[in-house]
């Protein structure tokens, strides 16, 4: 049982981590490249492409909280790991509660002039939550091995 848990859970934050992974470092720089200096085209693709995540990433996100609950319920010899996982995950969840109802909100109403800056702050926000989920996800690997 642990292991088919432990399974599903570092399966479910693979998924999380590759997922921002390969929007943030495939996805947004083909947009920009493709798009060029056309921020409102490029907004225009990226939000289409958003559009619809939010609550599949919330899903996600309470699969990875069950999972890693479940397996501290079955073993908490290293409950310290699993604390550590937890807050660093709390932390990206925040991060993507407001990306997704304050950051994008204000993109799609910015205007052309506005829209480099918040596509830059895009990049900030990602980035830092792809670090914390990453680094839980490593977490999670090393407390199998302790």
């Amino acid at each position: 049982m642990t292991a088919v848990l432990a399974i599903i859970h570092a399966g479910l934050a693979a998924a999380w981590v590759g997922g921002m992974a390969y929007s943030l470092f495939v996805i947004q720089p083909k947009l920009k490249r493709y798009f060029g200096p056309d921020a409102a085209g490029r907004e225009a693709l990226t939000t289409v492409i958003a559009s619809g995540n939010r609550w599949k990433v919330i899903g996600l996100i309470v699969a990875i909280t069950l999972s890693g609950v479940g397996l501290l319920l079955l073993n908490d010899e290293h409950w310290w790991i699993h604390a550590i996982k937890g807050m660093l995950l709390l932390m990206a969840t925040v991060i993507f509660w407001y990306v997704s109802w304050k950051h994008w909100p204000a993109r799609v109403f910015a205007t052309t002039a506005e829209l480099p800056v918040l596509q830059r702050r895009l990049i900030v926000l990602a980035t830092t939550m792809l670090a914390l989920a990453g680094l839980a996800f490593a977490l999670g690997v090393v407390a199998t091995h302790l």
